[in-house]
């Protein structure tokens, strides 16, 4: 239950959440993959023929959020209840605690009180949230718990065989398919953290990344139907270049028709940096953030 507002206050409040997403999708630039200009209307046709969506967000870029809460709006007045929302914000062994907020069980307050959720949550992905609860969609929480990614960074693949059966429900099957080549996991082996001792590469930093891709790729064919639609949202990292998520995707379900969005933030936002060309289907430019 909301909590009480003058009704000036709460209008106001209402409008703005409407509002604020709709500004967003007519304002920030879109592009296609090859970088040429195209616009949120060519976007949301895509996403009609879709199986799967993978919104990959920066996650501190308030645009994008925005943009995020428009999509699942238009996305369910096309696909009504035949559309699944998920996330990588929300771990898998936190979905009893969420289907039961989803469900109106318990409370906001209680939820979160639950549950260790991302800083930003109230702002960013609480709405995202609060829409699927309203409409009555299920909301999956597709990430590994974030101990489990630890125990791969530390340990390897080889650490989670020792978990007990029901830890294994909250993780992809094993074992994990790993392709240490893949240009996205190559690249984080050239990060500081890509080296282990003696100046080897550490493997296993890529891999606490692989697991994520696996577990939700997993959880995603795990709650796909013919005939329905699951928008995910994710860190761009986790889909750009059509590897991460997509490449599990692939392995688990081939079928499947499967839509990308980027994030990226340029300088100047009237064309599409060559950089940043080809990351996904469509690639939302917002304004470059200063480093705080």
């Amino acid at each position: 239950m909301m909590p009480f507002l003058p009704f000036g206050f709460s209008c106001i409040a209402l409008c703005l959440c409407w509002i604020l997403p709709l500004c967003a999708s007519a304002q920030t630039p879109l592009f296609a993959a090859d970088g040429t200009t195209t616009h949120y209307d060519a976007l949301l046709a895509a996403v009609q023929r879709s199986d799967v969506v993978l919104f990959g967000e920066l996650h501190t870029d308030s645009l994008c959020h925005a943009l995020e809460l428009r999509l699942l709006q238009d996305a369910h007045v096309f696909w009504g209840n035949k559309l699944v929302v998920a996330a990588e914000m929300l771990e898998a062994d936190q979905q009893m605690v969420l289907d039961e907020y989803l469900s109106q069980l318990i409370t906001e307050k209680n939820f979160q009180g639950a549950l260790q959720l991302w800083k930003n949550y109230a702002a960013d992905y609480a709405p995202l949230v609060n829409f699927a609860r309203q409409k009555g969609l299920p909301f999956v929480a597709a990430n590994i718990p974030r101990r489990y990614a630890s125990m791969v960074f530390r340990g390897g693949f080889e650490a989670l065989n020792g978990l007990s059966k029901a830890a294994k429900r909250h993780i992809a099957p094993l074992p994990i398919a790993f392709d240490p080549d893949l240009p996205n996991y190559r690249a984080m082996l050239d990060m500081g953290n890509g080296m282990g001792g003696d100046h080897q590469p550490n493997l296993n930093f890529p891999r606490a990344q692989a697991i994520k891709d696996a577990t939700m790729a997993h959880f995603i064919v795990r709650n796909w139907r013919r005939g329905k639609c699951i928008l995910h949202f994710n860190g761009a990292y986790h889909s750009n270049n059509r590897e991460g998520i997509v490449w599990y995707l692939r392995r688990y379900k081939p079928q499947l028709r499967i839509l990308t969005i980027s994030t990226v933030q340029q300088a100047q936002q009237d064309t599409l940096d060559e950089k940043n060309r080809q990351l996904a289907d469509f690639i939302l430019v917002t304004p470059l953030q200063e480093e705080e």
